[in-house]
């Protein structure tokens, strides 16, 4: 994976560089309510400014679809991303003459047709606001936009901070890894990783799979799951993934206990039980004890871990069980330096948060689509155009 990074631009002084960044964040009120990704563009406009040059920023925000919709304009951003650079932050529109602060918040690239139609005469406005362009958007690294691939082919190119690491940790985890390889994919539906699933068993030692998709694959087997989700139509799907995994060499582990409830809801009654004697009115919601213990057994036995997606119904205790202790013990192999962790999605952050042991994986990825789409062993055009 050949990028270069920031440091290969040269000397910048006098120079403007143009940034996309992720400024997609959460507001109420007209406030940022999380600042977590603009904390994340600072490493890119101090390594800039560190070489001399000052930062335009590209970003979108929400979904306007290429209308002007006011209330998705970044002009609100500007006051907490200049809180958290700790420079003059101004902001302009596109046709704008540039104000004169060290760093300048461009209009929501949404707002014009041609972003996400990767518009060409976009991009060369894009590309006339600076000499040398930088994407720090991993995020959106998926999407073939004006903003991330168009531009990126008129000036000189680099990845930012930010994106840099991100890019070195996701070699790390299935690029070029440290072996064996576990990869544990949870999450609802099988069909929504479909591609994850087939693209994982050719690349990793292990396959953890948890969450709602388990409960496909022990029907597949031939397992009653009782009124657990399951997407019956996929049987056949999953025996292939089974059978292409084992002429992989890639070990799938599926739950061999679980526990069960009659009701979706917290601390609904419910009991561990073997995987293969679920009743008709049971409902799989977390892999049980005995699974949680056997699986730590092998992240233990691993050198690399890639991680998305939760083990069961995280979001309702006792039903978070799994999911914790798994993360927890993947969190202390990695803090003692025996396990190299990666994980991402929104669902996956948010359960390693749970588990208290965010700050202790190697890797967090905050991107959803695009980590997803890495997943699948997809080039990813933000990336590409780089090269």
């Amino acid at each position: 994976m050949a990028f270069k990074r920031i440091s290969d631009l040269g000397d910048l002084t006098g120079k403007t560089a143009v940034v996309r960044v992720d400024l997609n964040v959460p507001m109420a009120d007209g406030k940022v309510t999380d600042d977590t990704r603009l904390q994340a563009v600072k490493p890119t406009v101090d390594a800039i400014a560190a070489q001399g040059g000052r930062s335009v920023l590209l970003a979108h925000f929400g979904r306007p679809k290429g209308q002007v919709v006011p209330e998705m304009s970044l002009k609100p951003v500007v006051p907490a991303l200049a809180s958290v650079l700790g420079r003059s932050v101004g902001f302009a529109e596109l046709g704008d003459d540039l104000p004169a602060d060290e760093v300048v918040v461009m209009e929501n690239t949404r707002f014009f047709p041609g972003e996400e139609k990767n518009d060409p005469e976009l991009a060369a406005k894009f590309a006339a606001l600076g000499d040398v362009y930088v994407n720090d958007a991993f995020s959106a690294a998926h999407r073939a936009h004006a903003s991330t691939e168009a531009v990126a082919k008129l000036l000189p190119s680099a990845a930012g901070e930010t994106m840099g690491a991100e890019l070195e940790a996701l070699e790390a985890a299935l690029g070029k890894p440290e072996r064996p390889v576990v990869a544990v994919v949870g999450g609802a539906k099988v069909s929504s990783k479909l591609a994850v699933l087939e693209n994982l068993v050719a690349k990793v030692d292990h396959l953890i799979i948890g969450g709602g998709m388990a409960n496909t694959f022990l029907f597949a087997q031939g397992h009653d799951i009782g009124s657990s989700l399951c997407e019956k139509d996929l049987k056949d799907t999953a025996l292939k993934i089974l059978a292409n995994a084992d002429k992989a060499g890639c070990k799938v582990h599926l739950p061999t206990d679980v526990v069960v409830a009659r009701e979706f809801k917290a601390h609904a009654d419910n009991e561990v039980k073997p995987a293969d004697a679920v009743v008709e009115g049971e409902m799989i919601l977390d892999a049980g004890p005995a699974t949680v213990e056997m699986l730590a057994g092998v992240l233990a036995e691993s050198k690399t871990l890639v991680w998305n997606g939760p083990m069961g119904a995280f979001e309702m205790a006792p039903f978070d069980m799994a999911t914790v202790a798994l993360a927890k013990a993947a969190g202390k192999l990695t803090d003692e330096g025996k396990l190299l962790t990666v994980a991402g999605g929104g669902d996956t952050v948010a359960a390693l948060a749970h588990a208290g042991v965010k700050e202790s994986f190697t890797h967090i990825s905050t991107a959803g689509g695009a980590f997803l789409e890495w997943m699948e062993g997809k080039d990813l055009p933000g990336v590409v155009a780089l090269g």
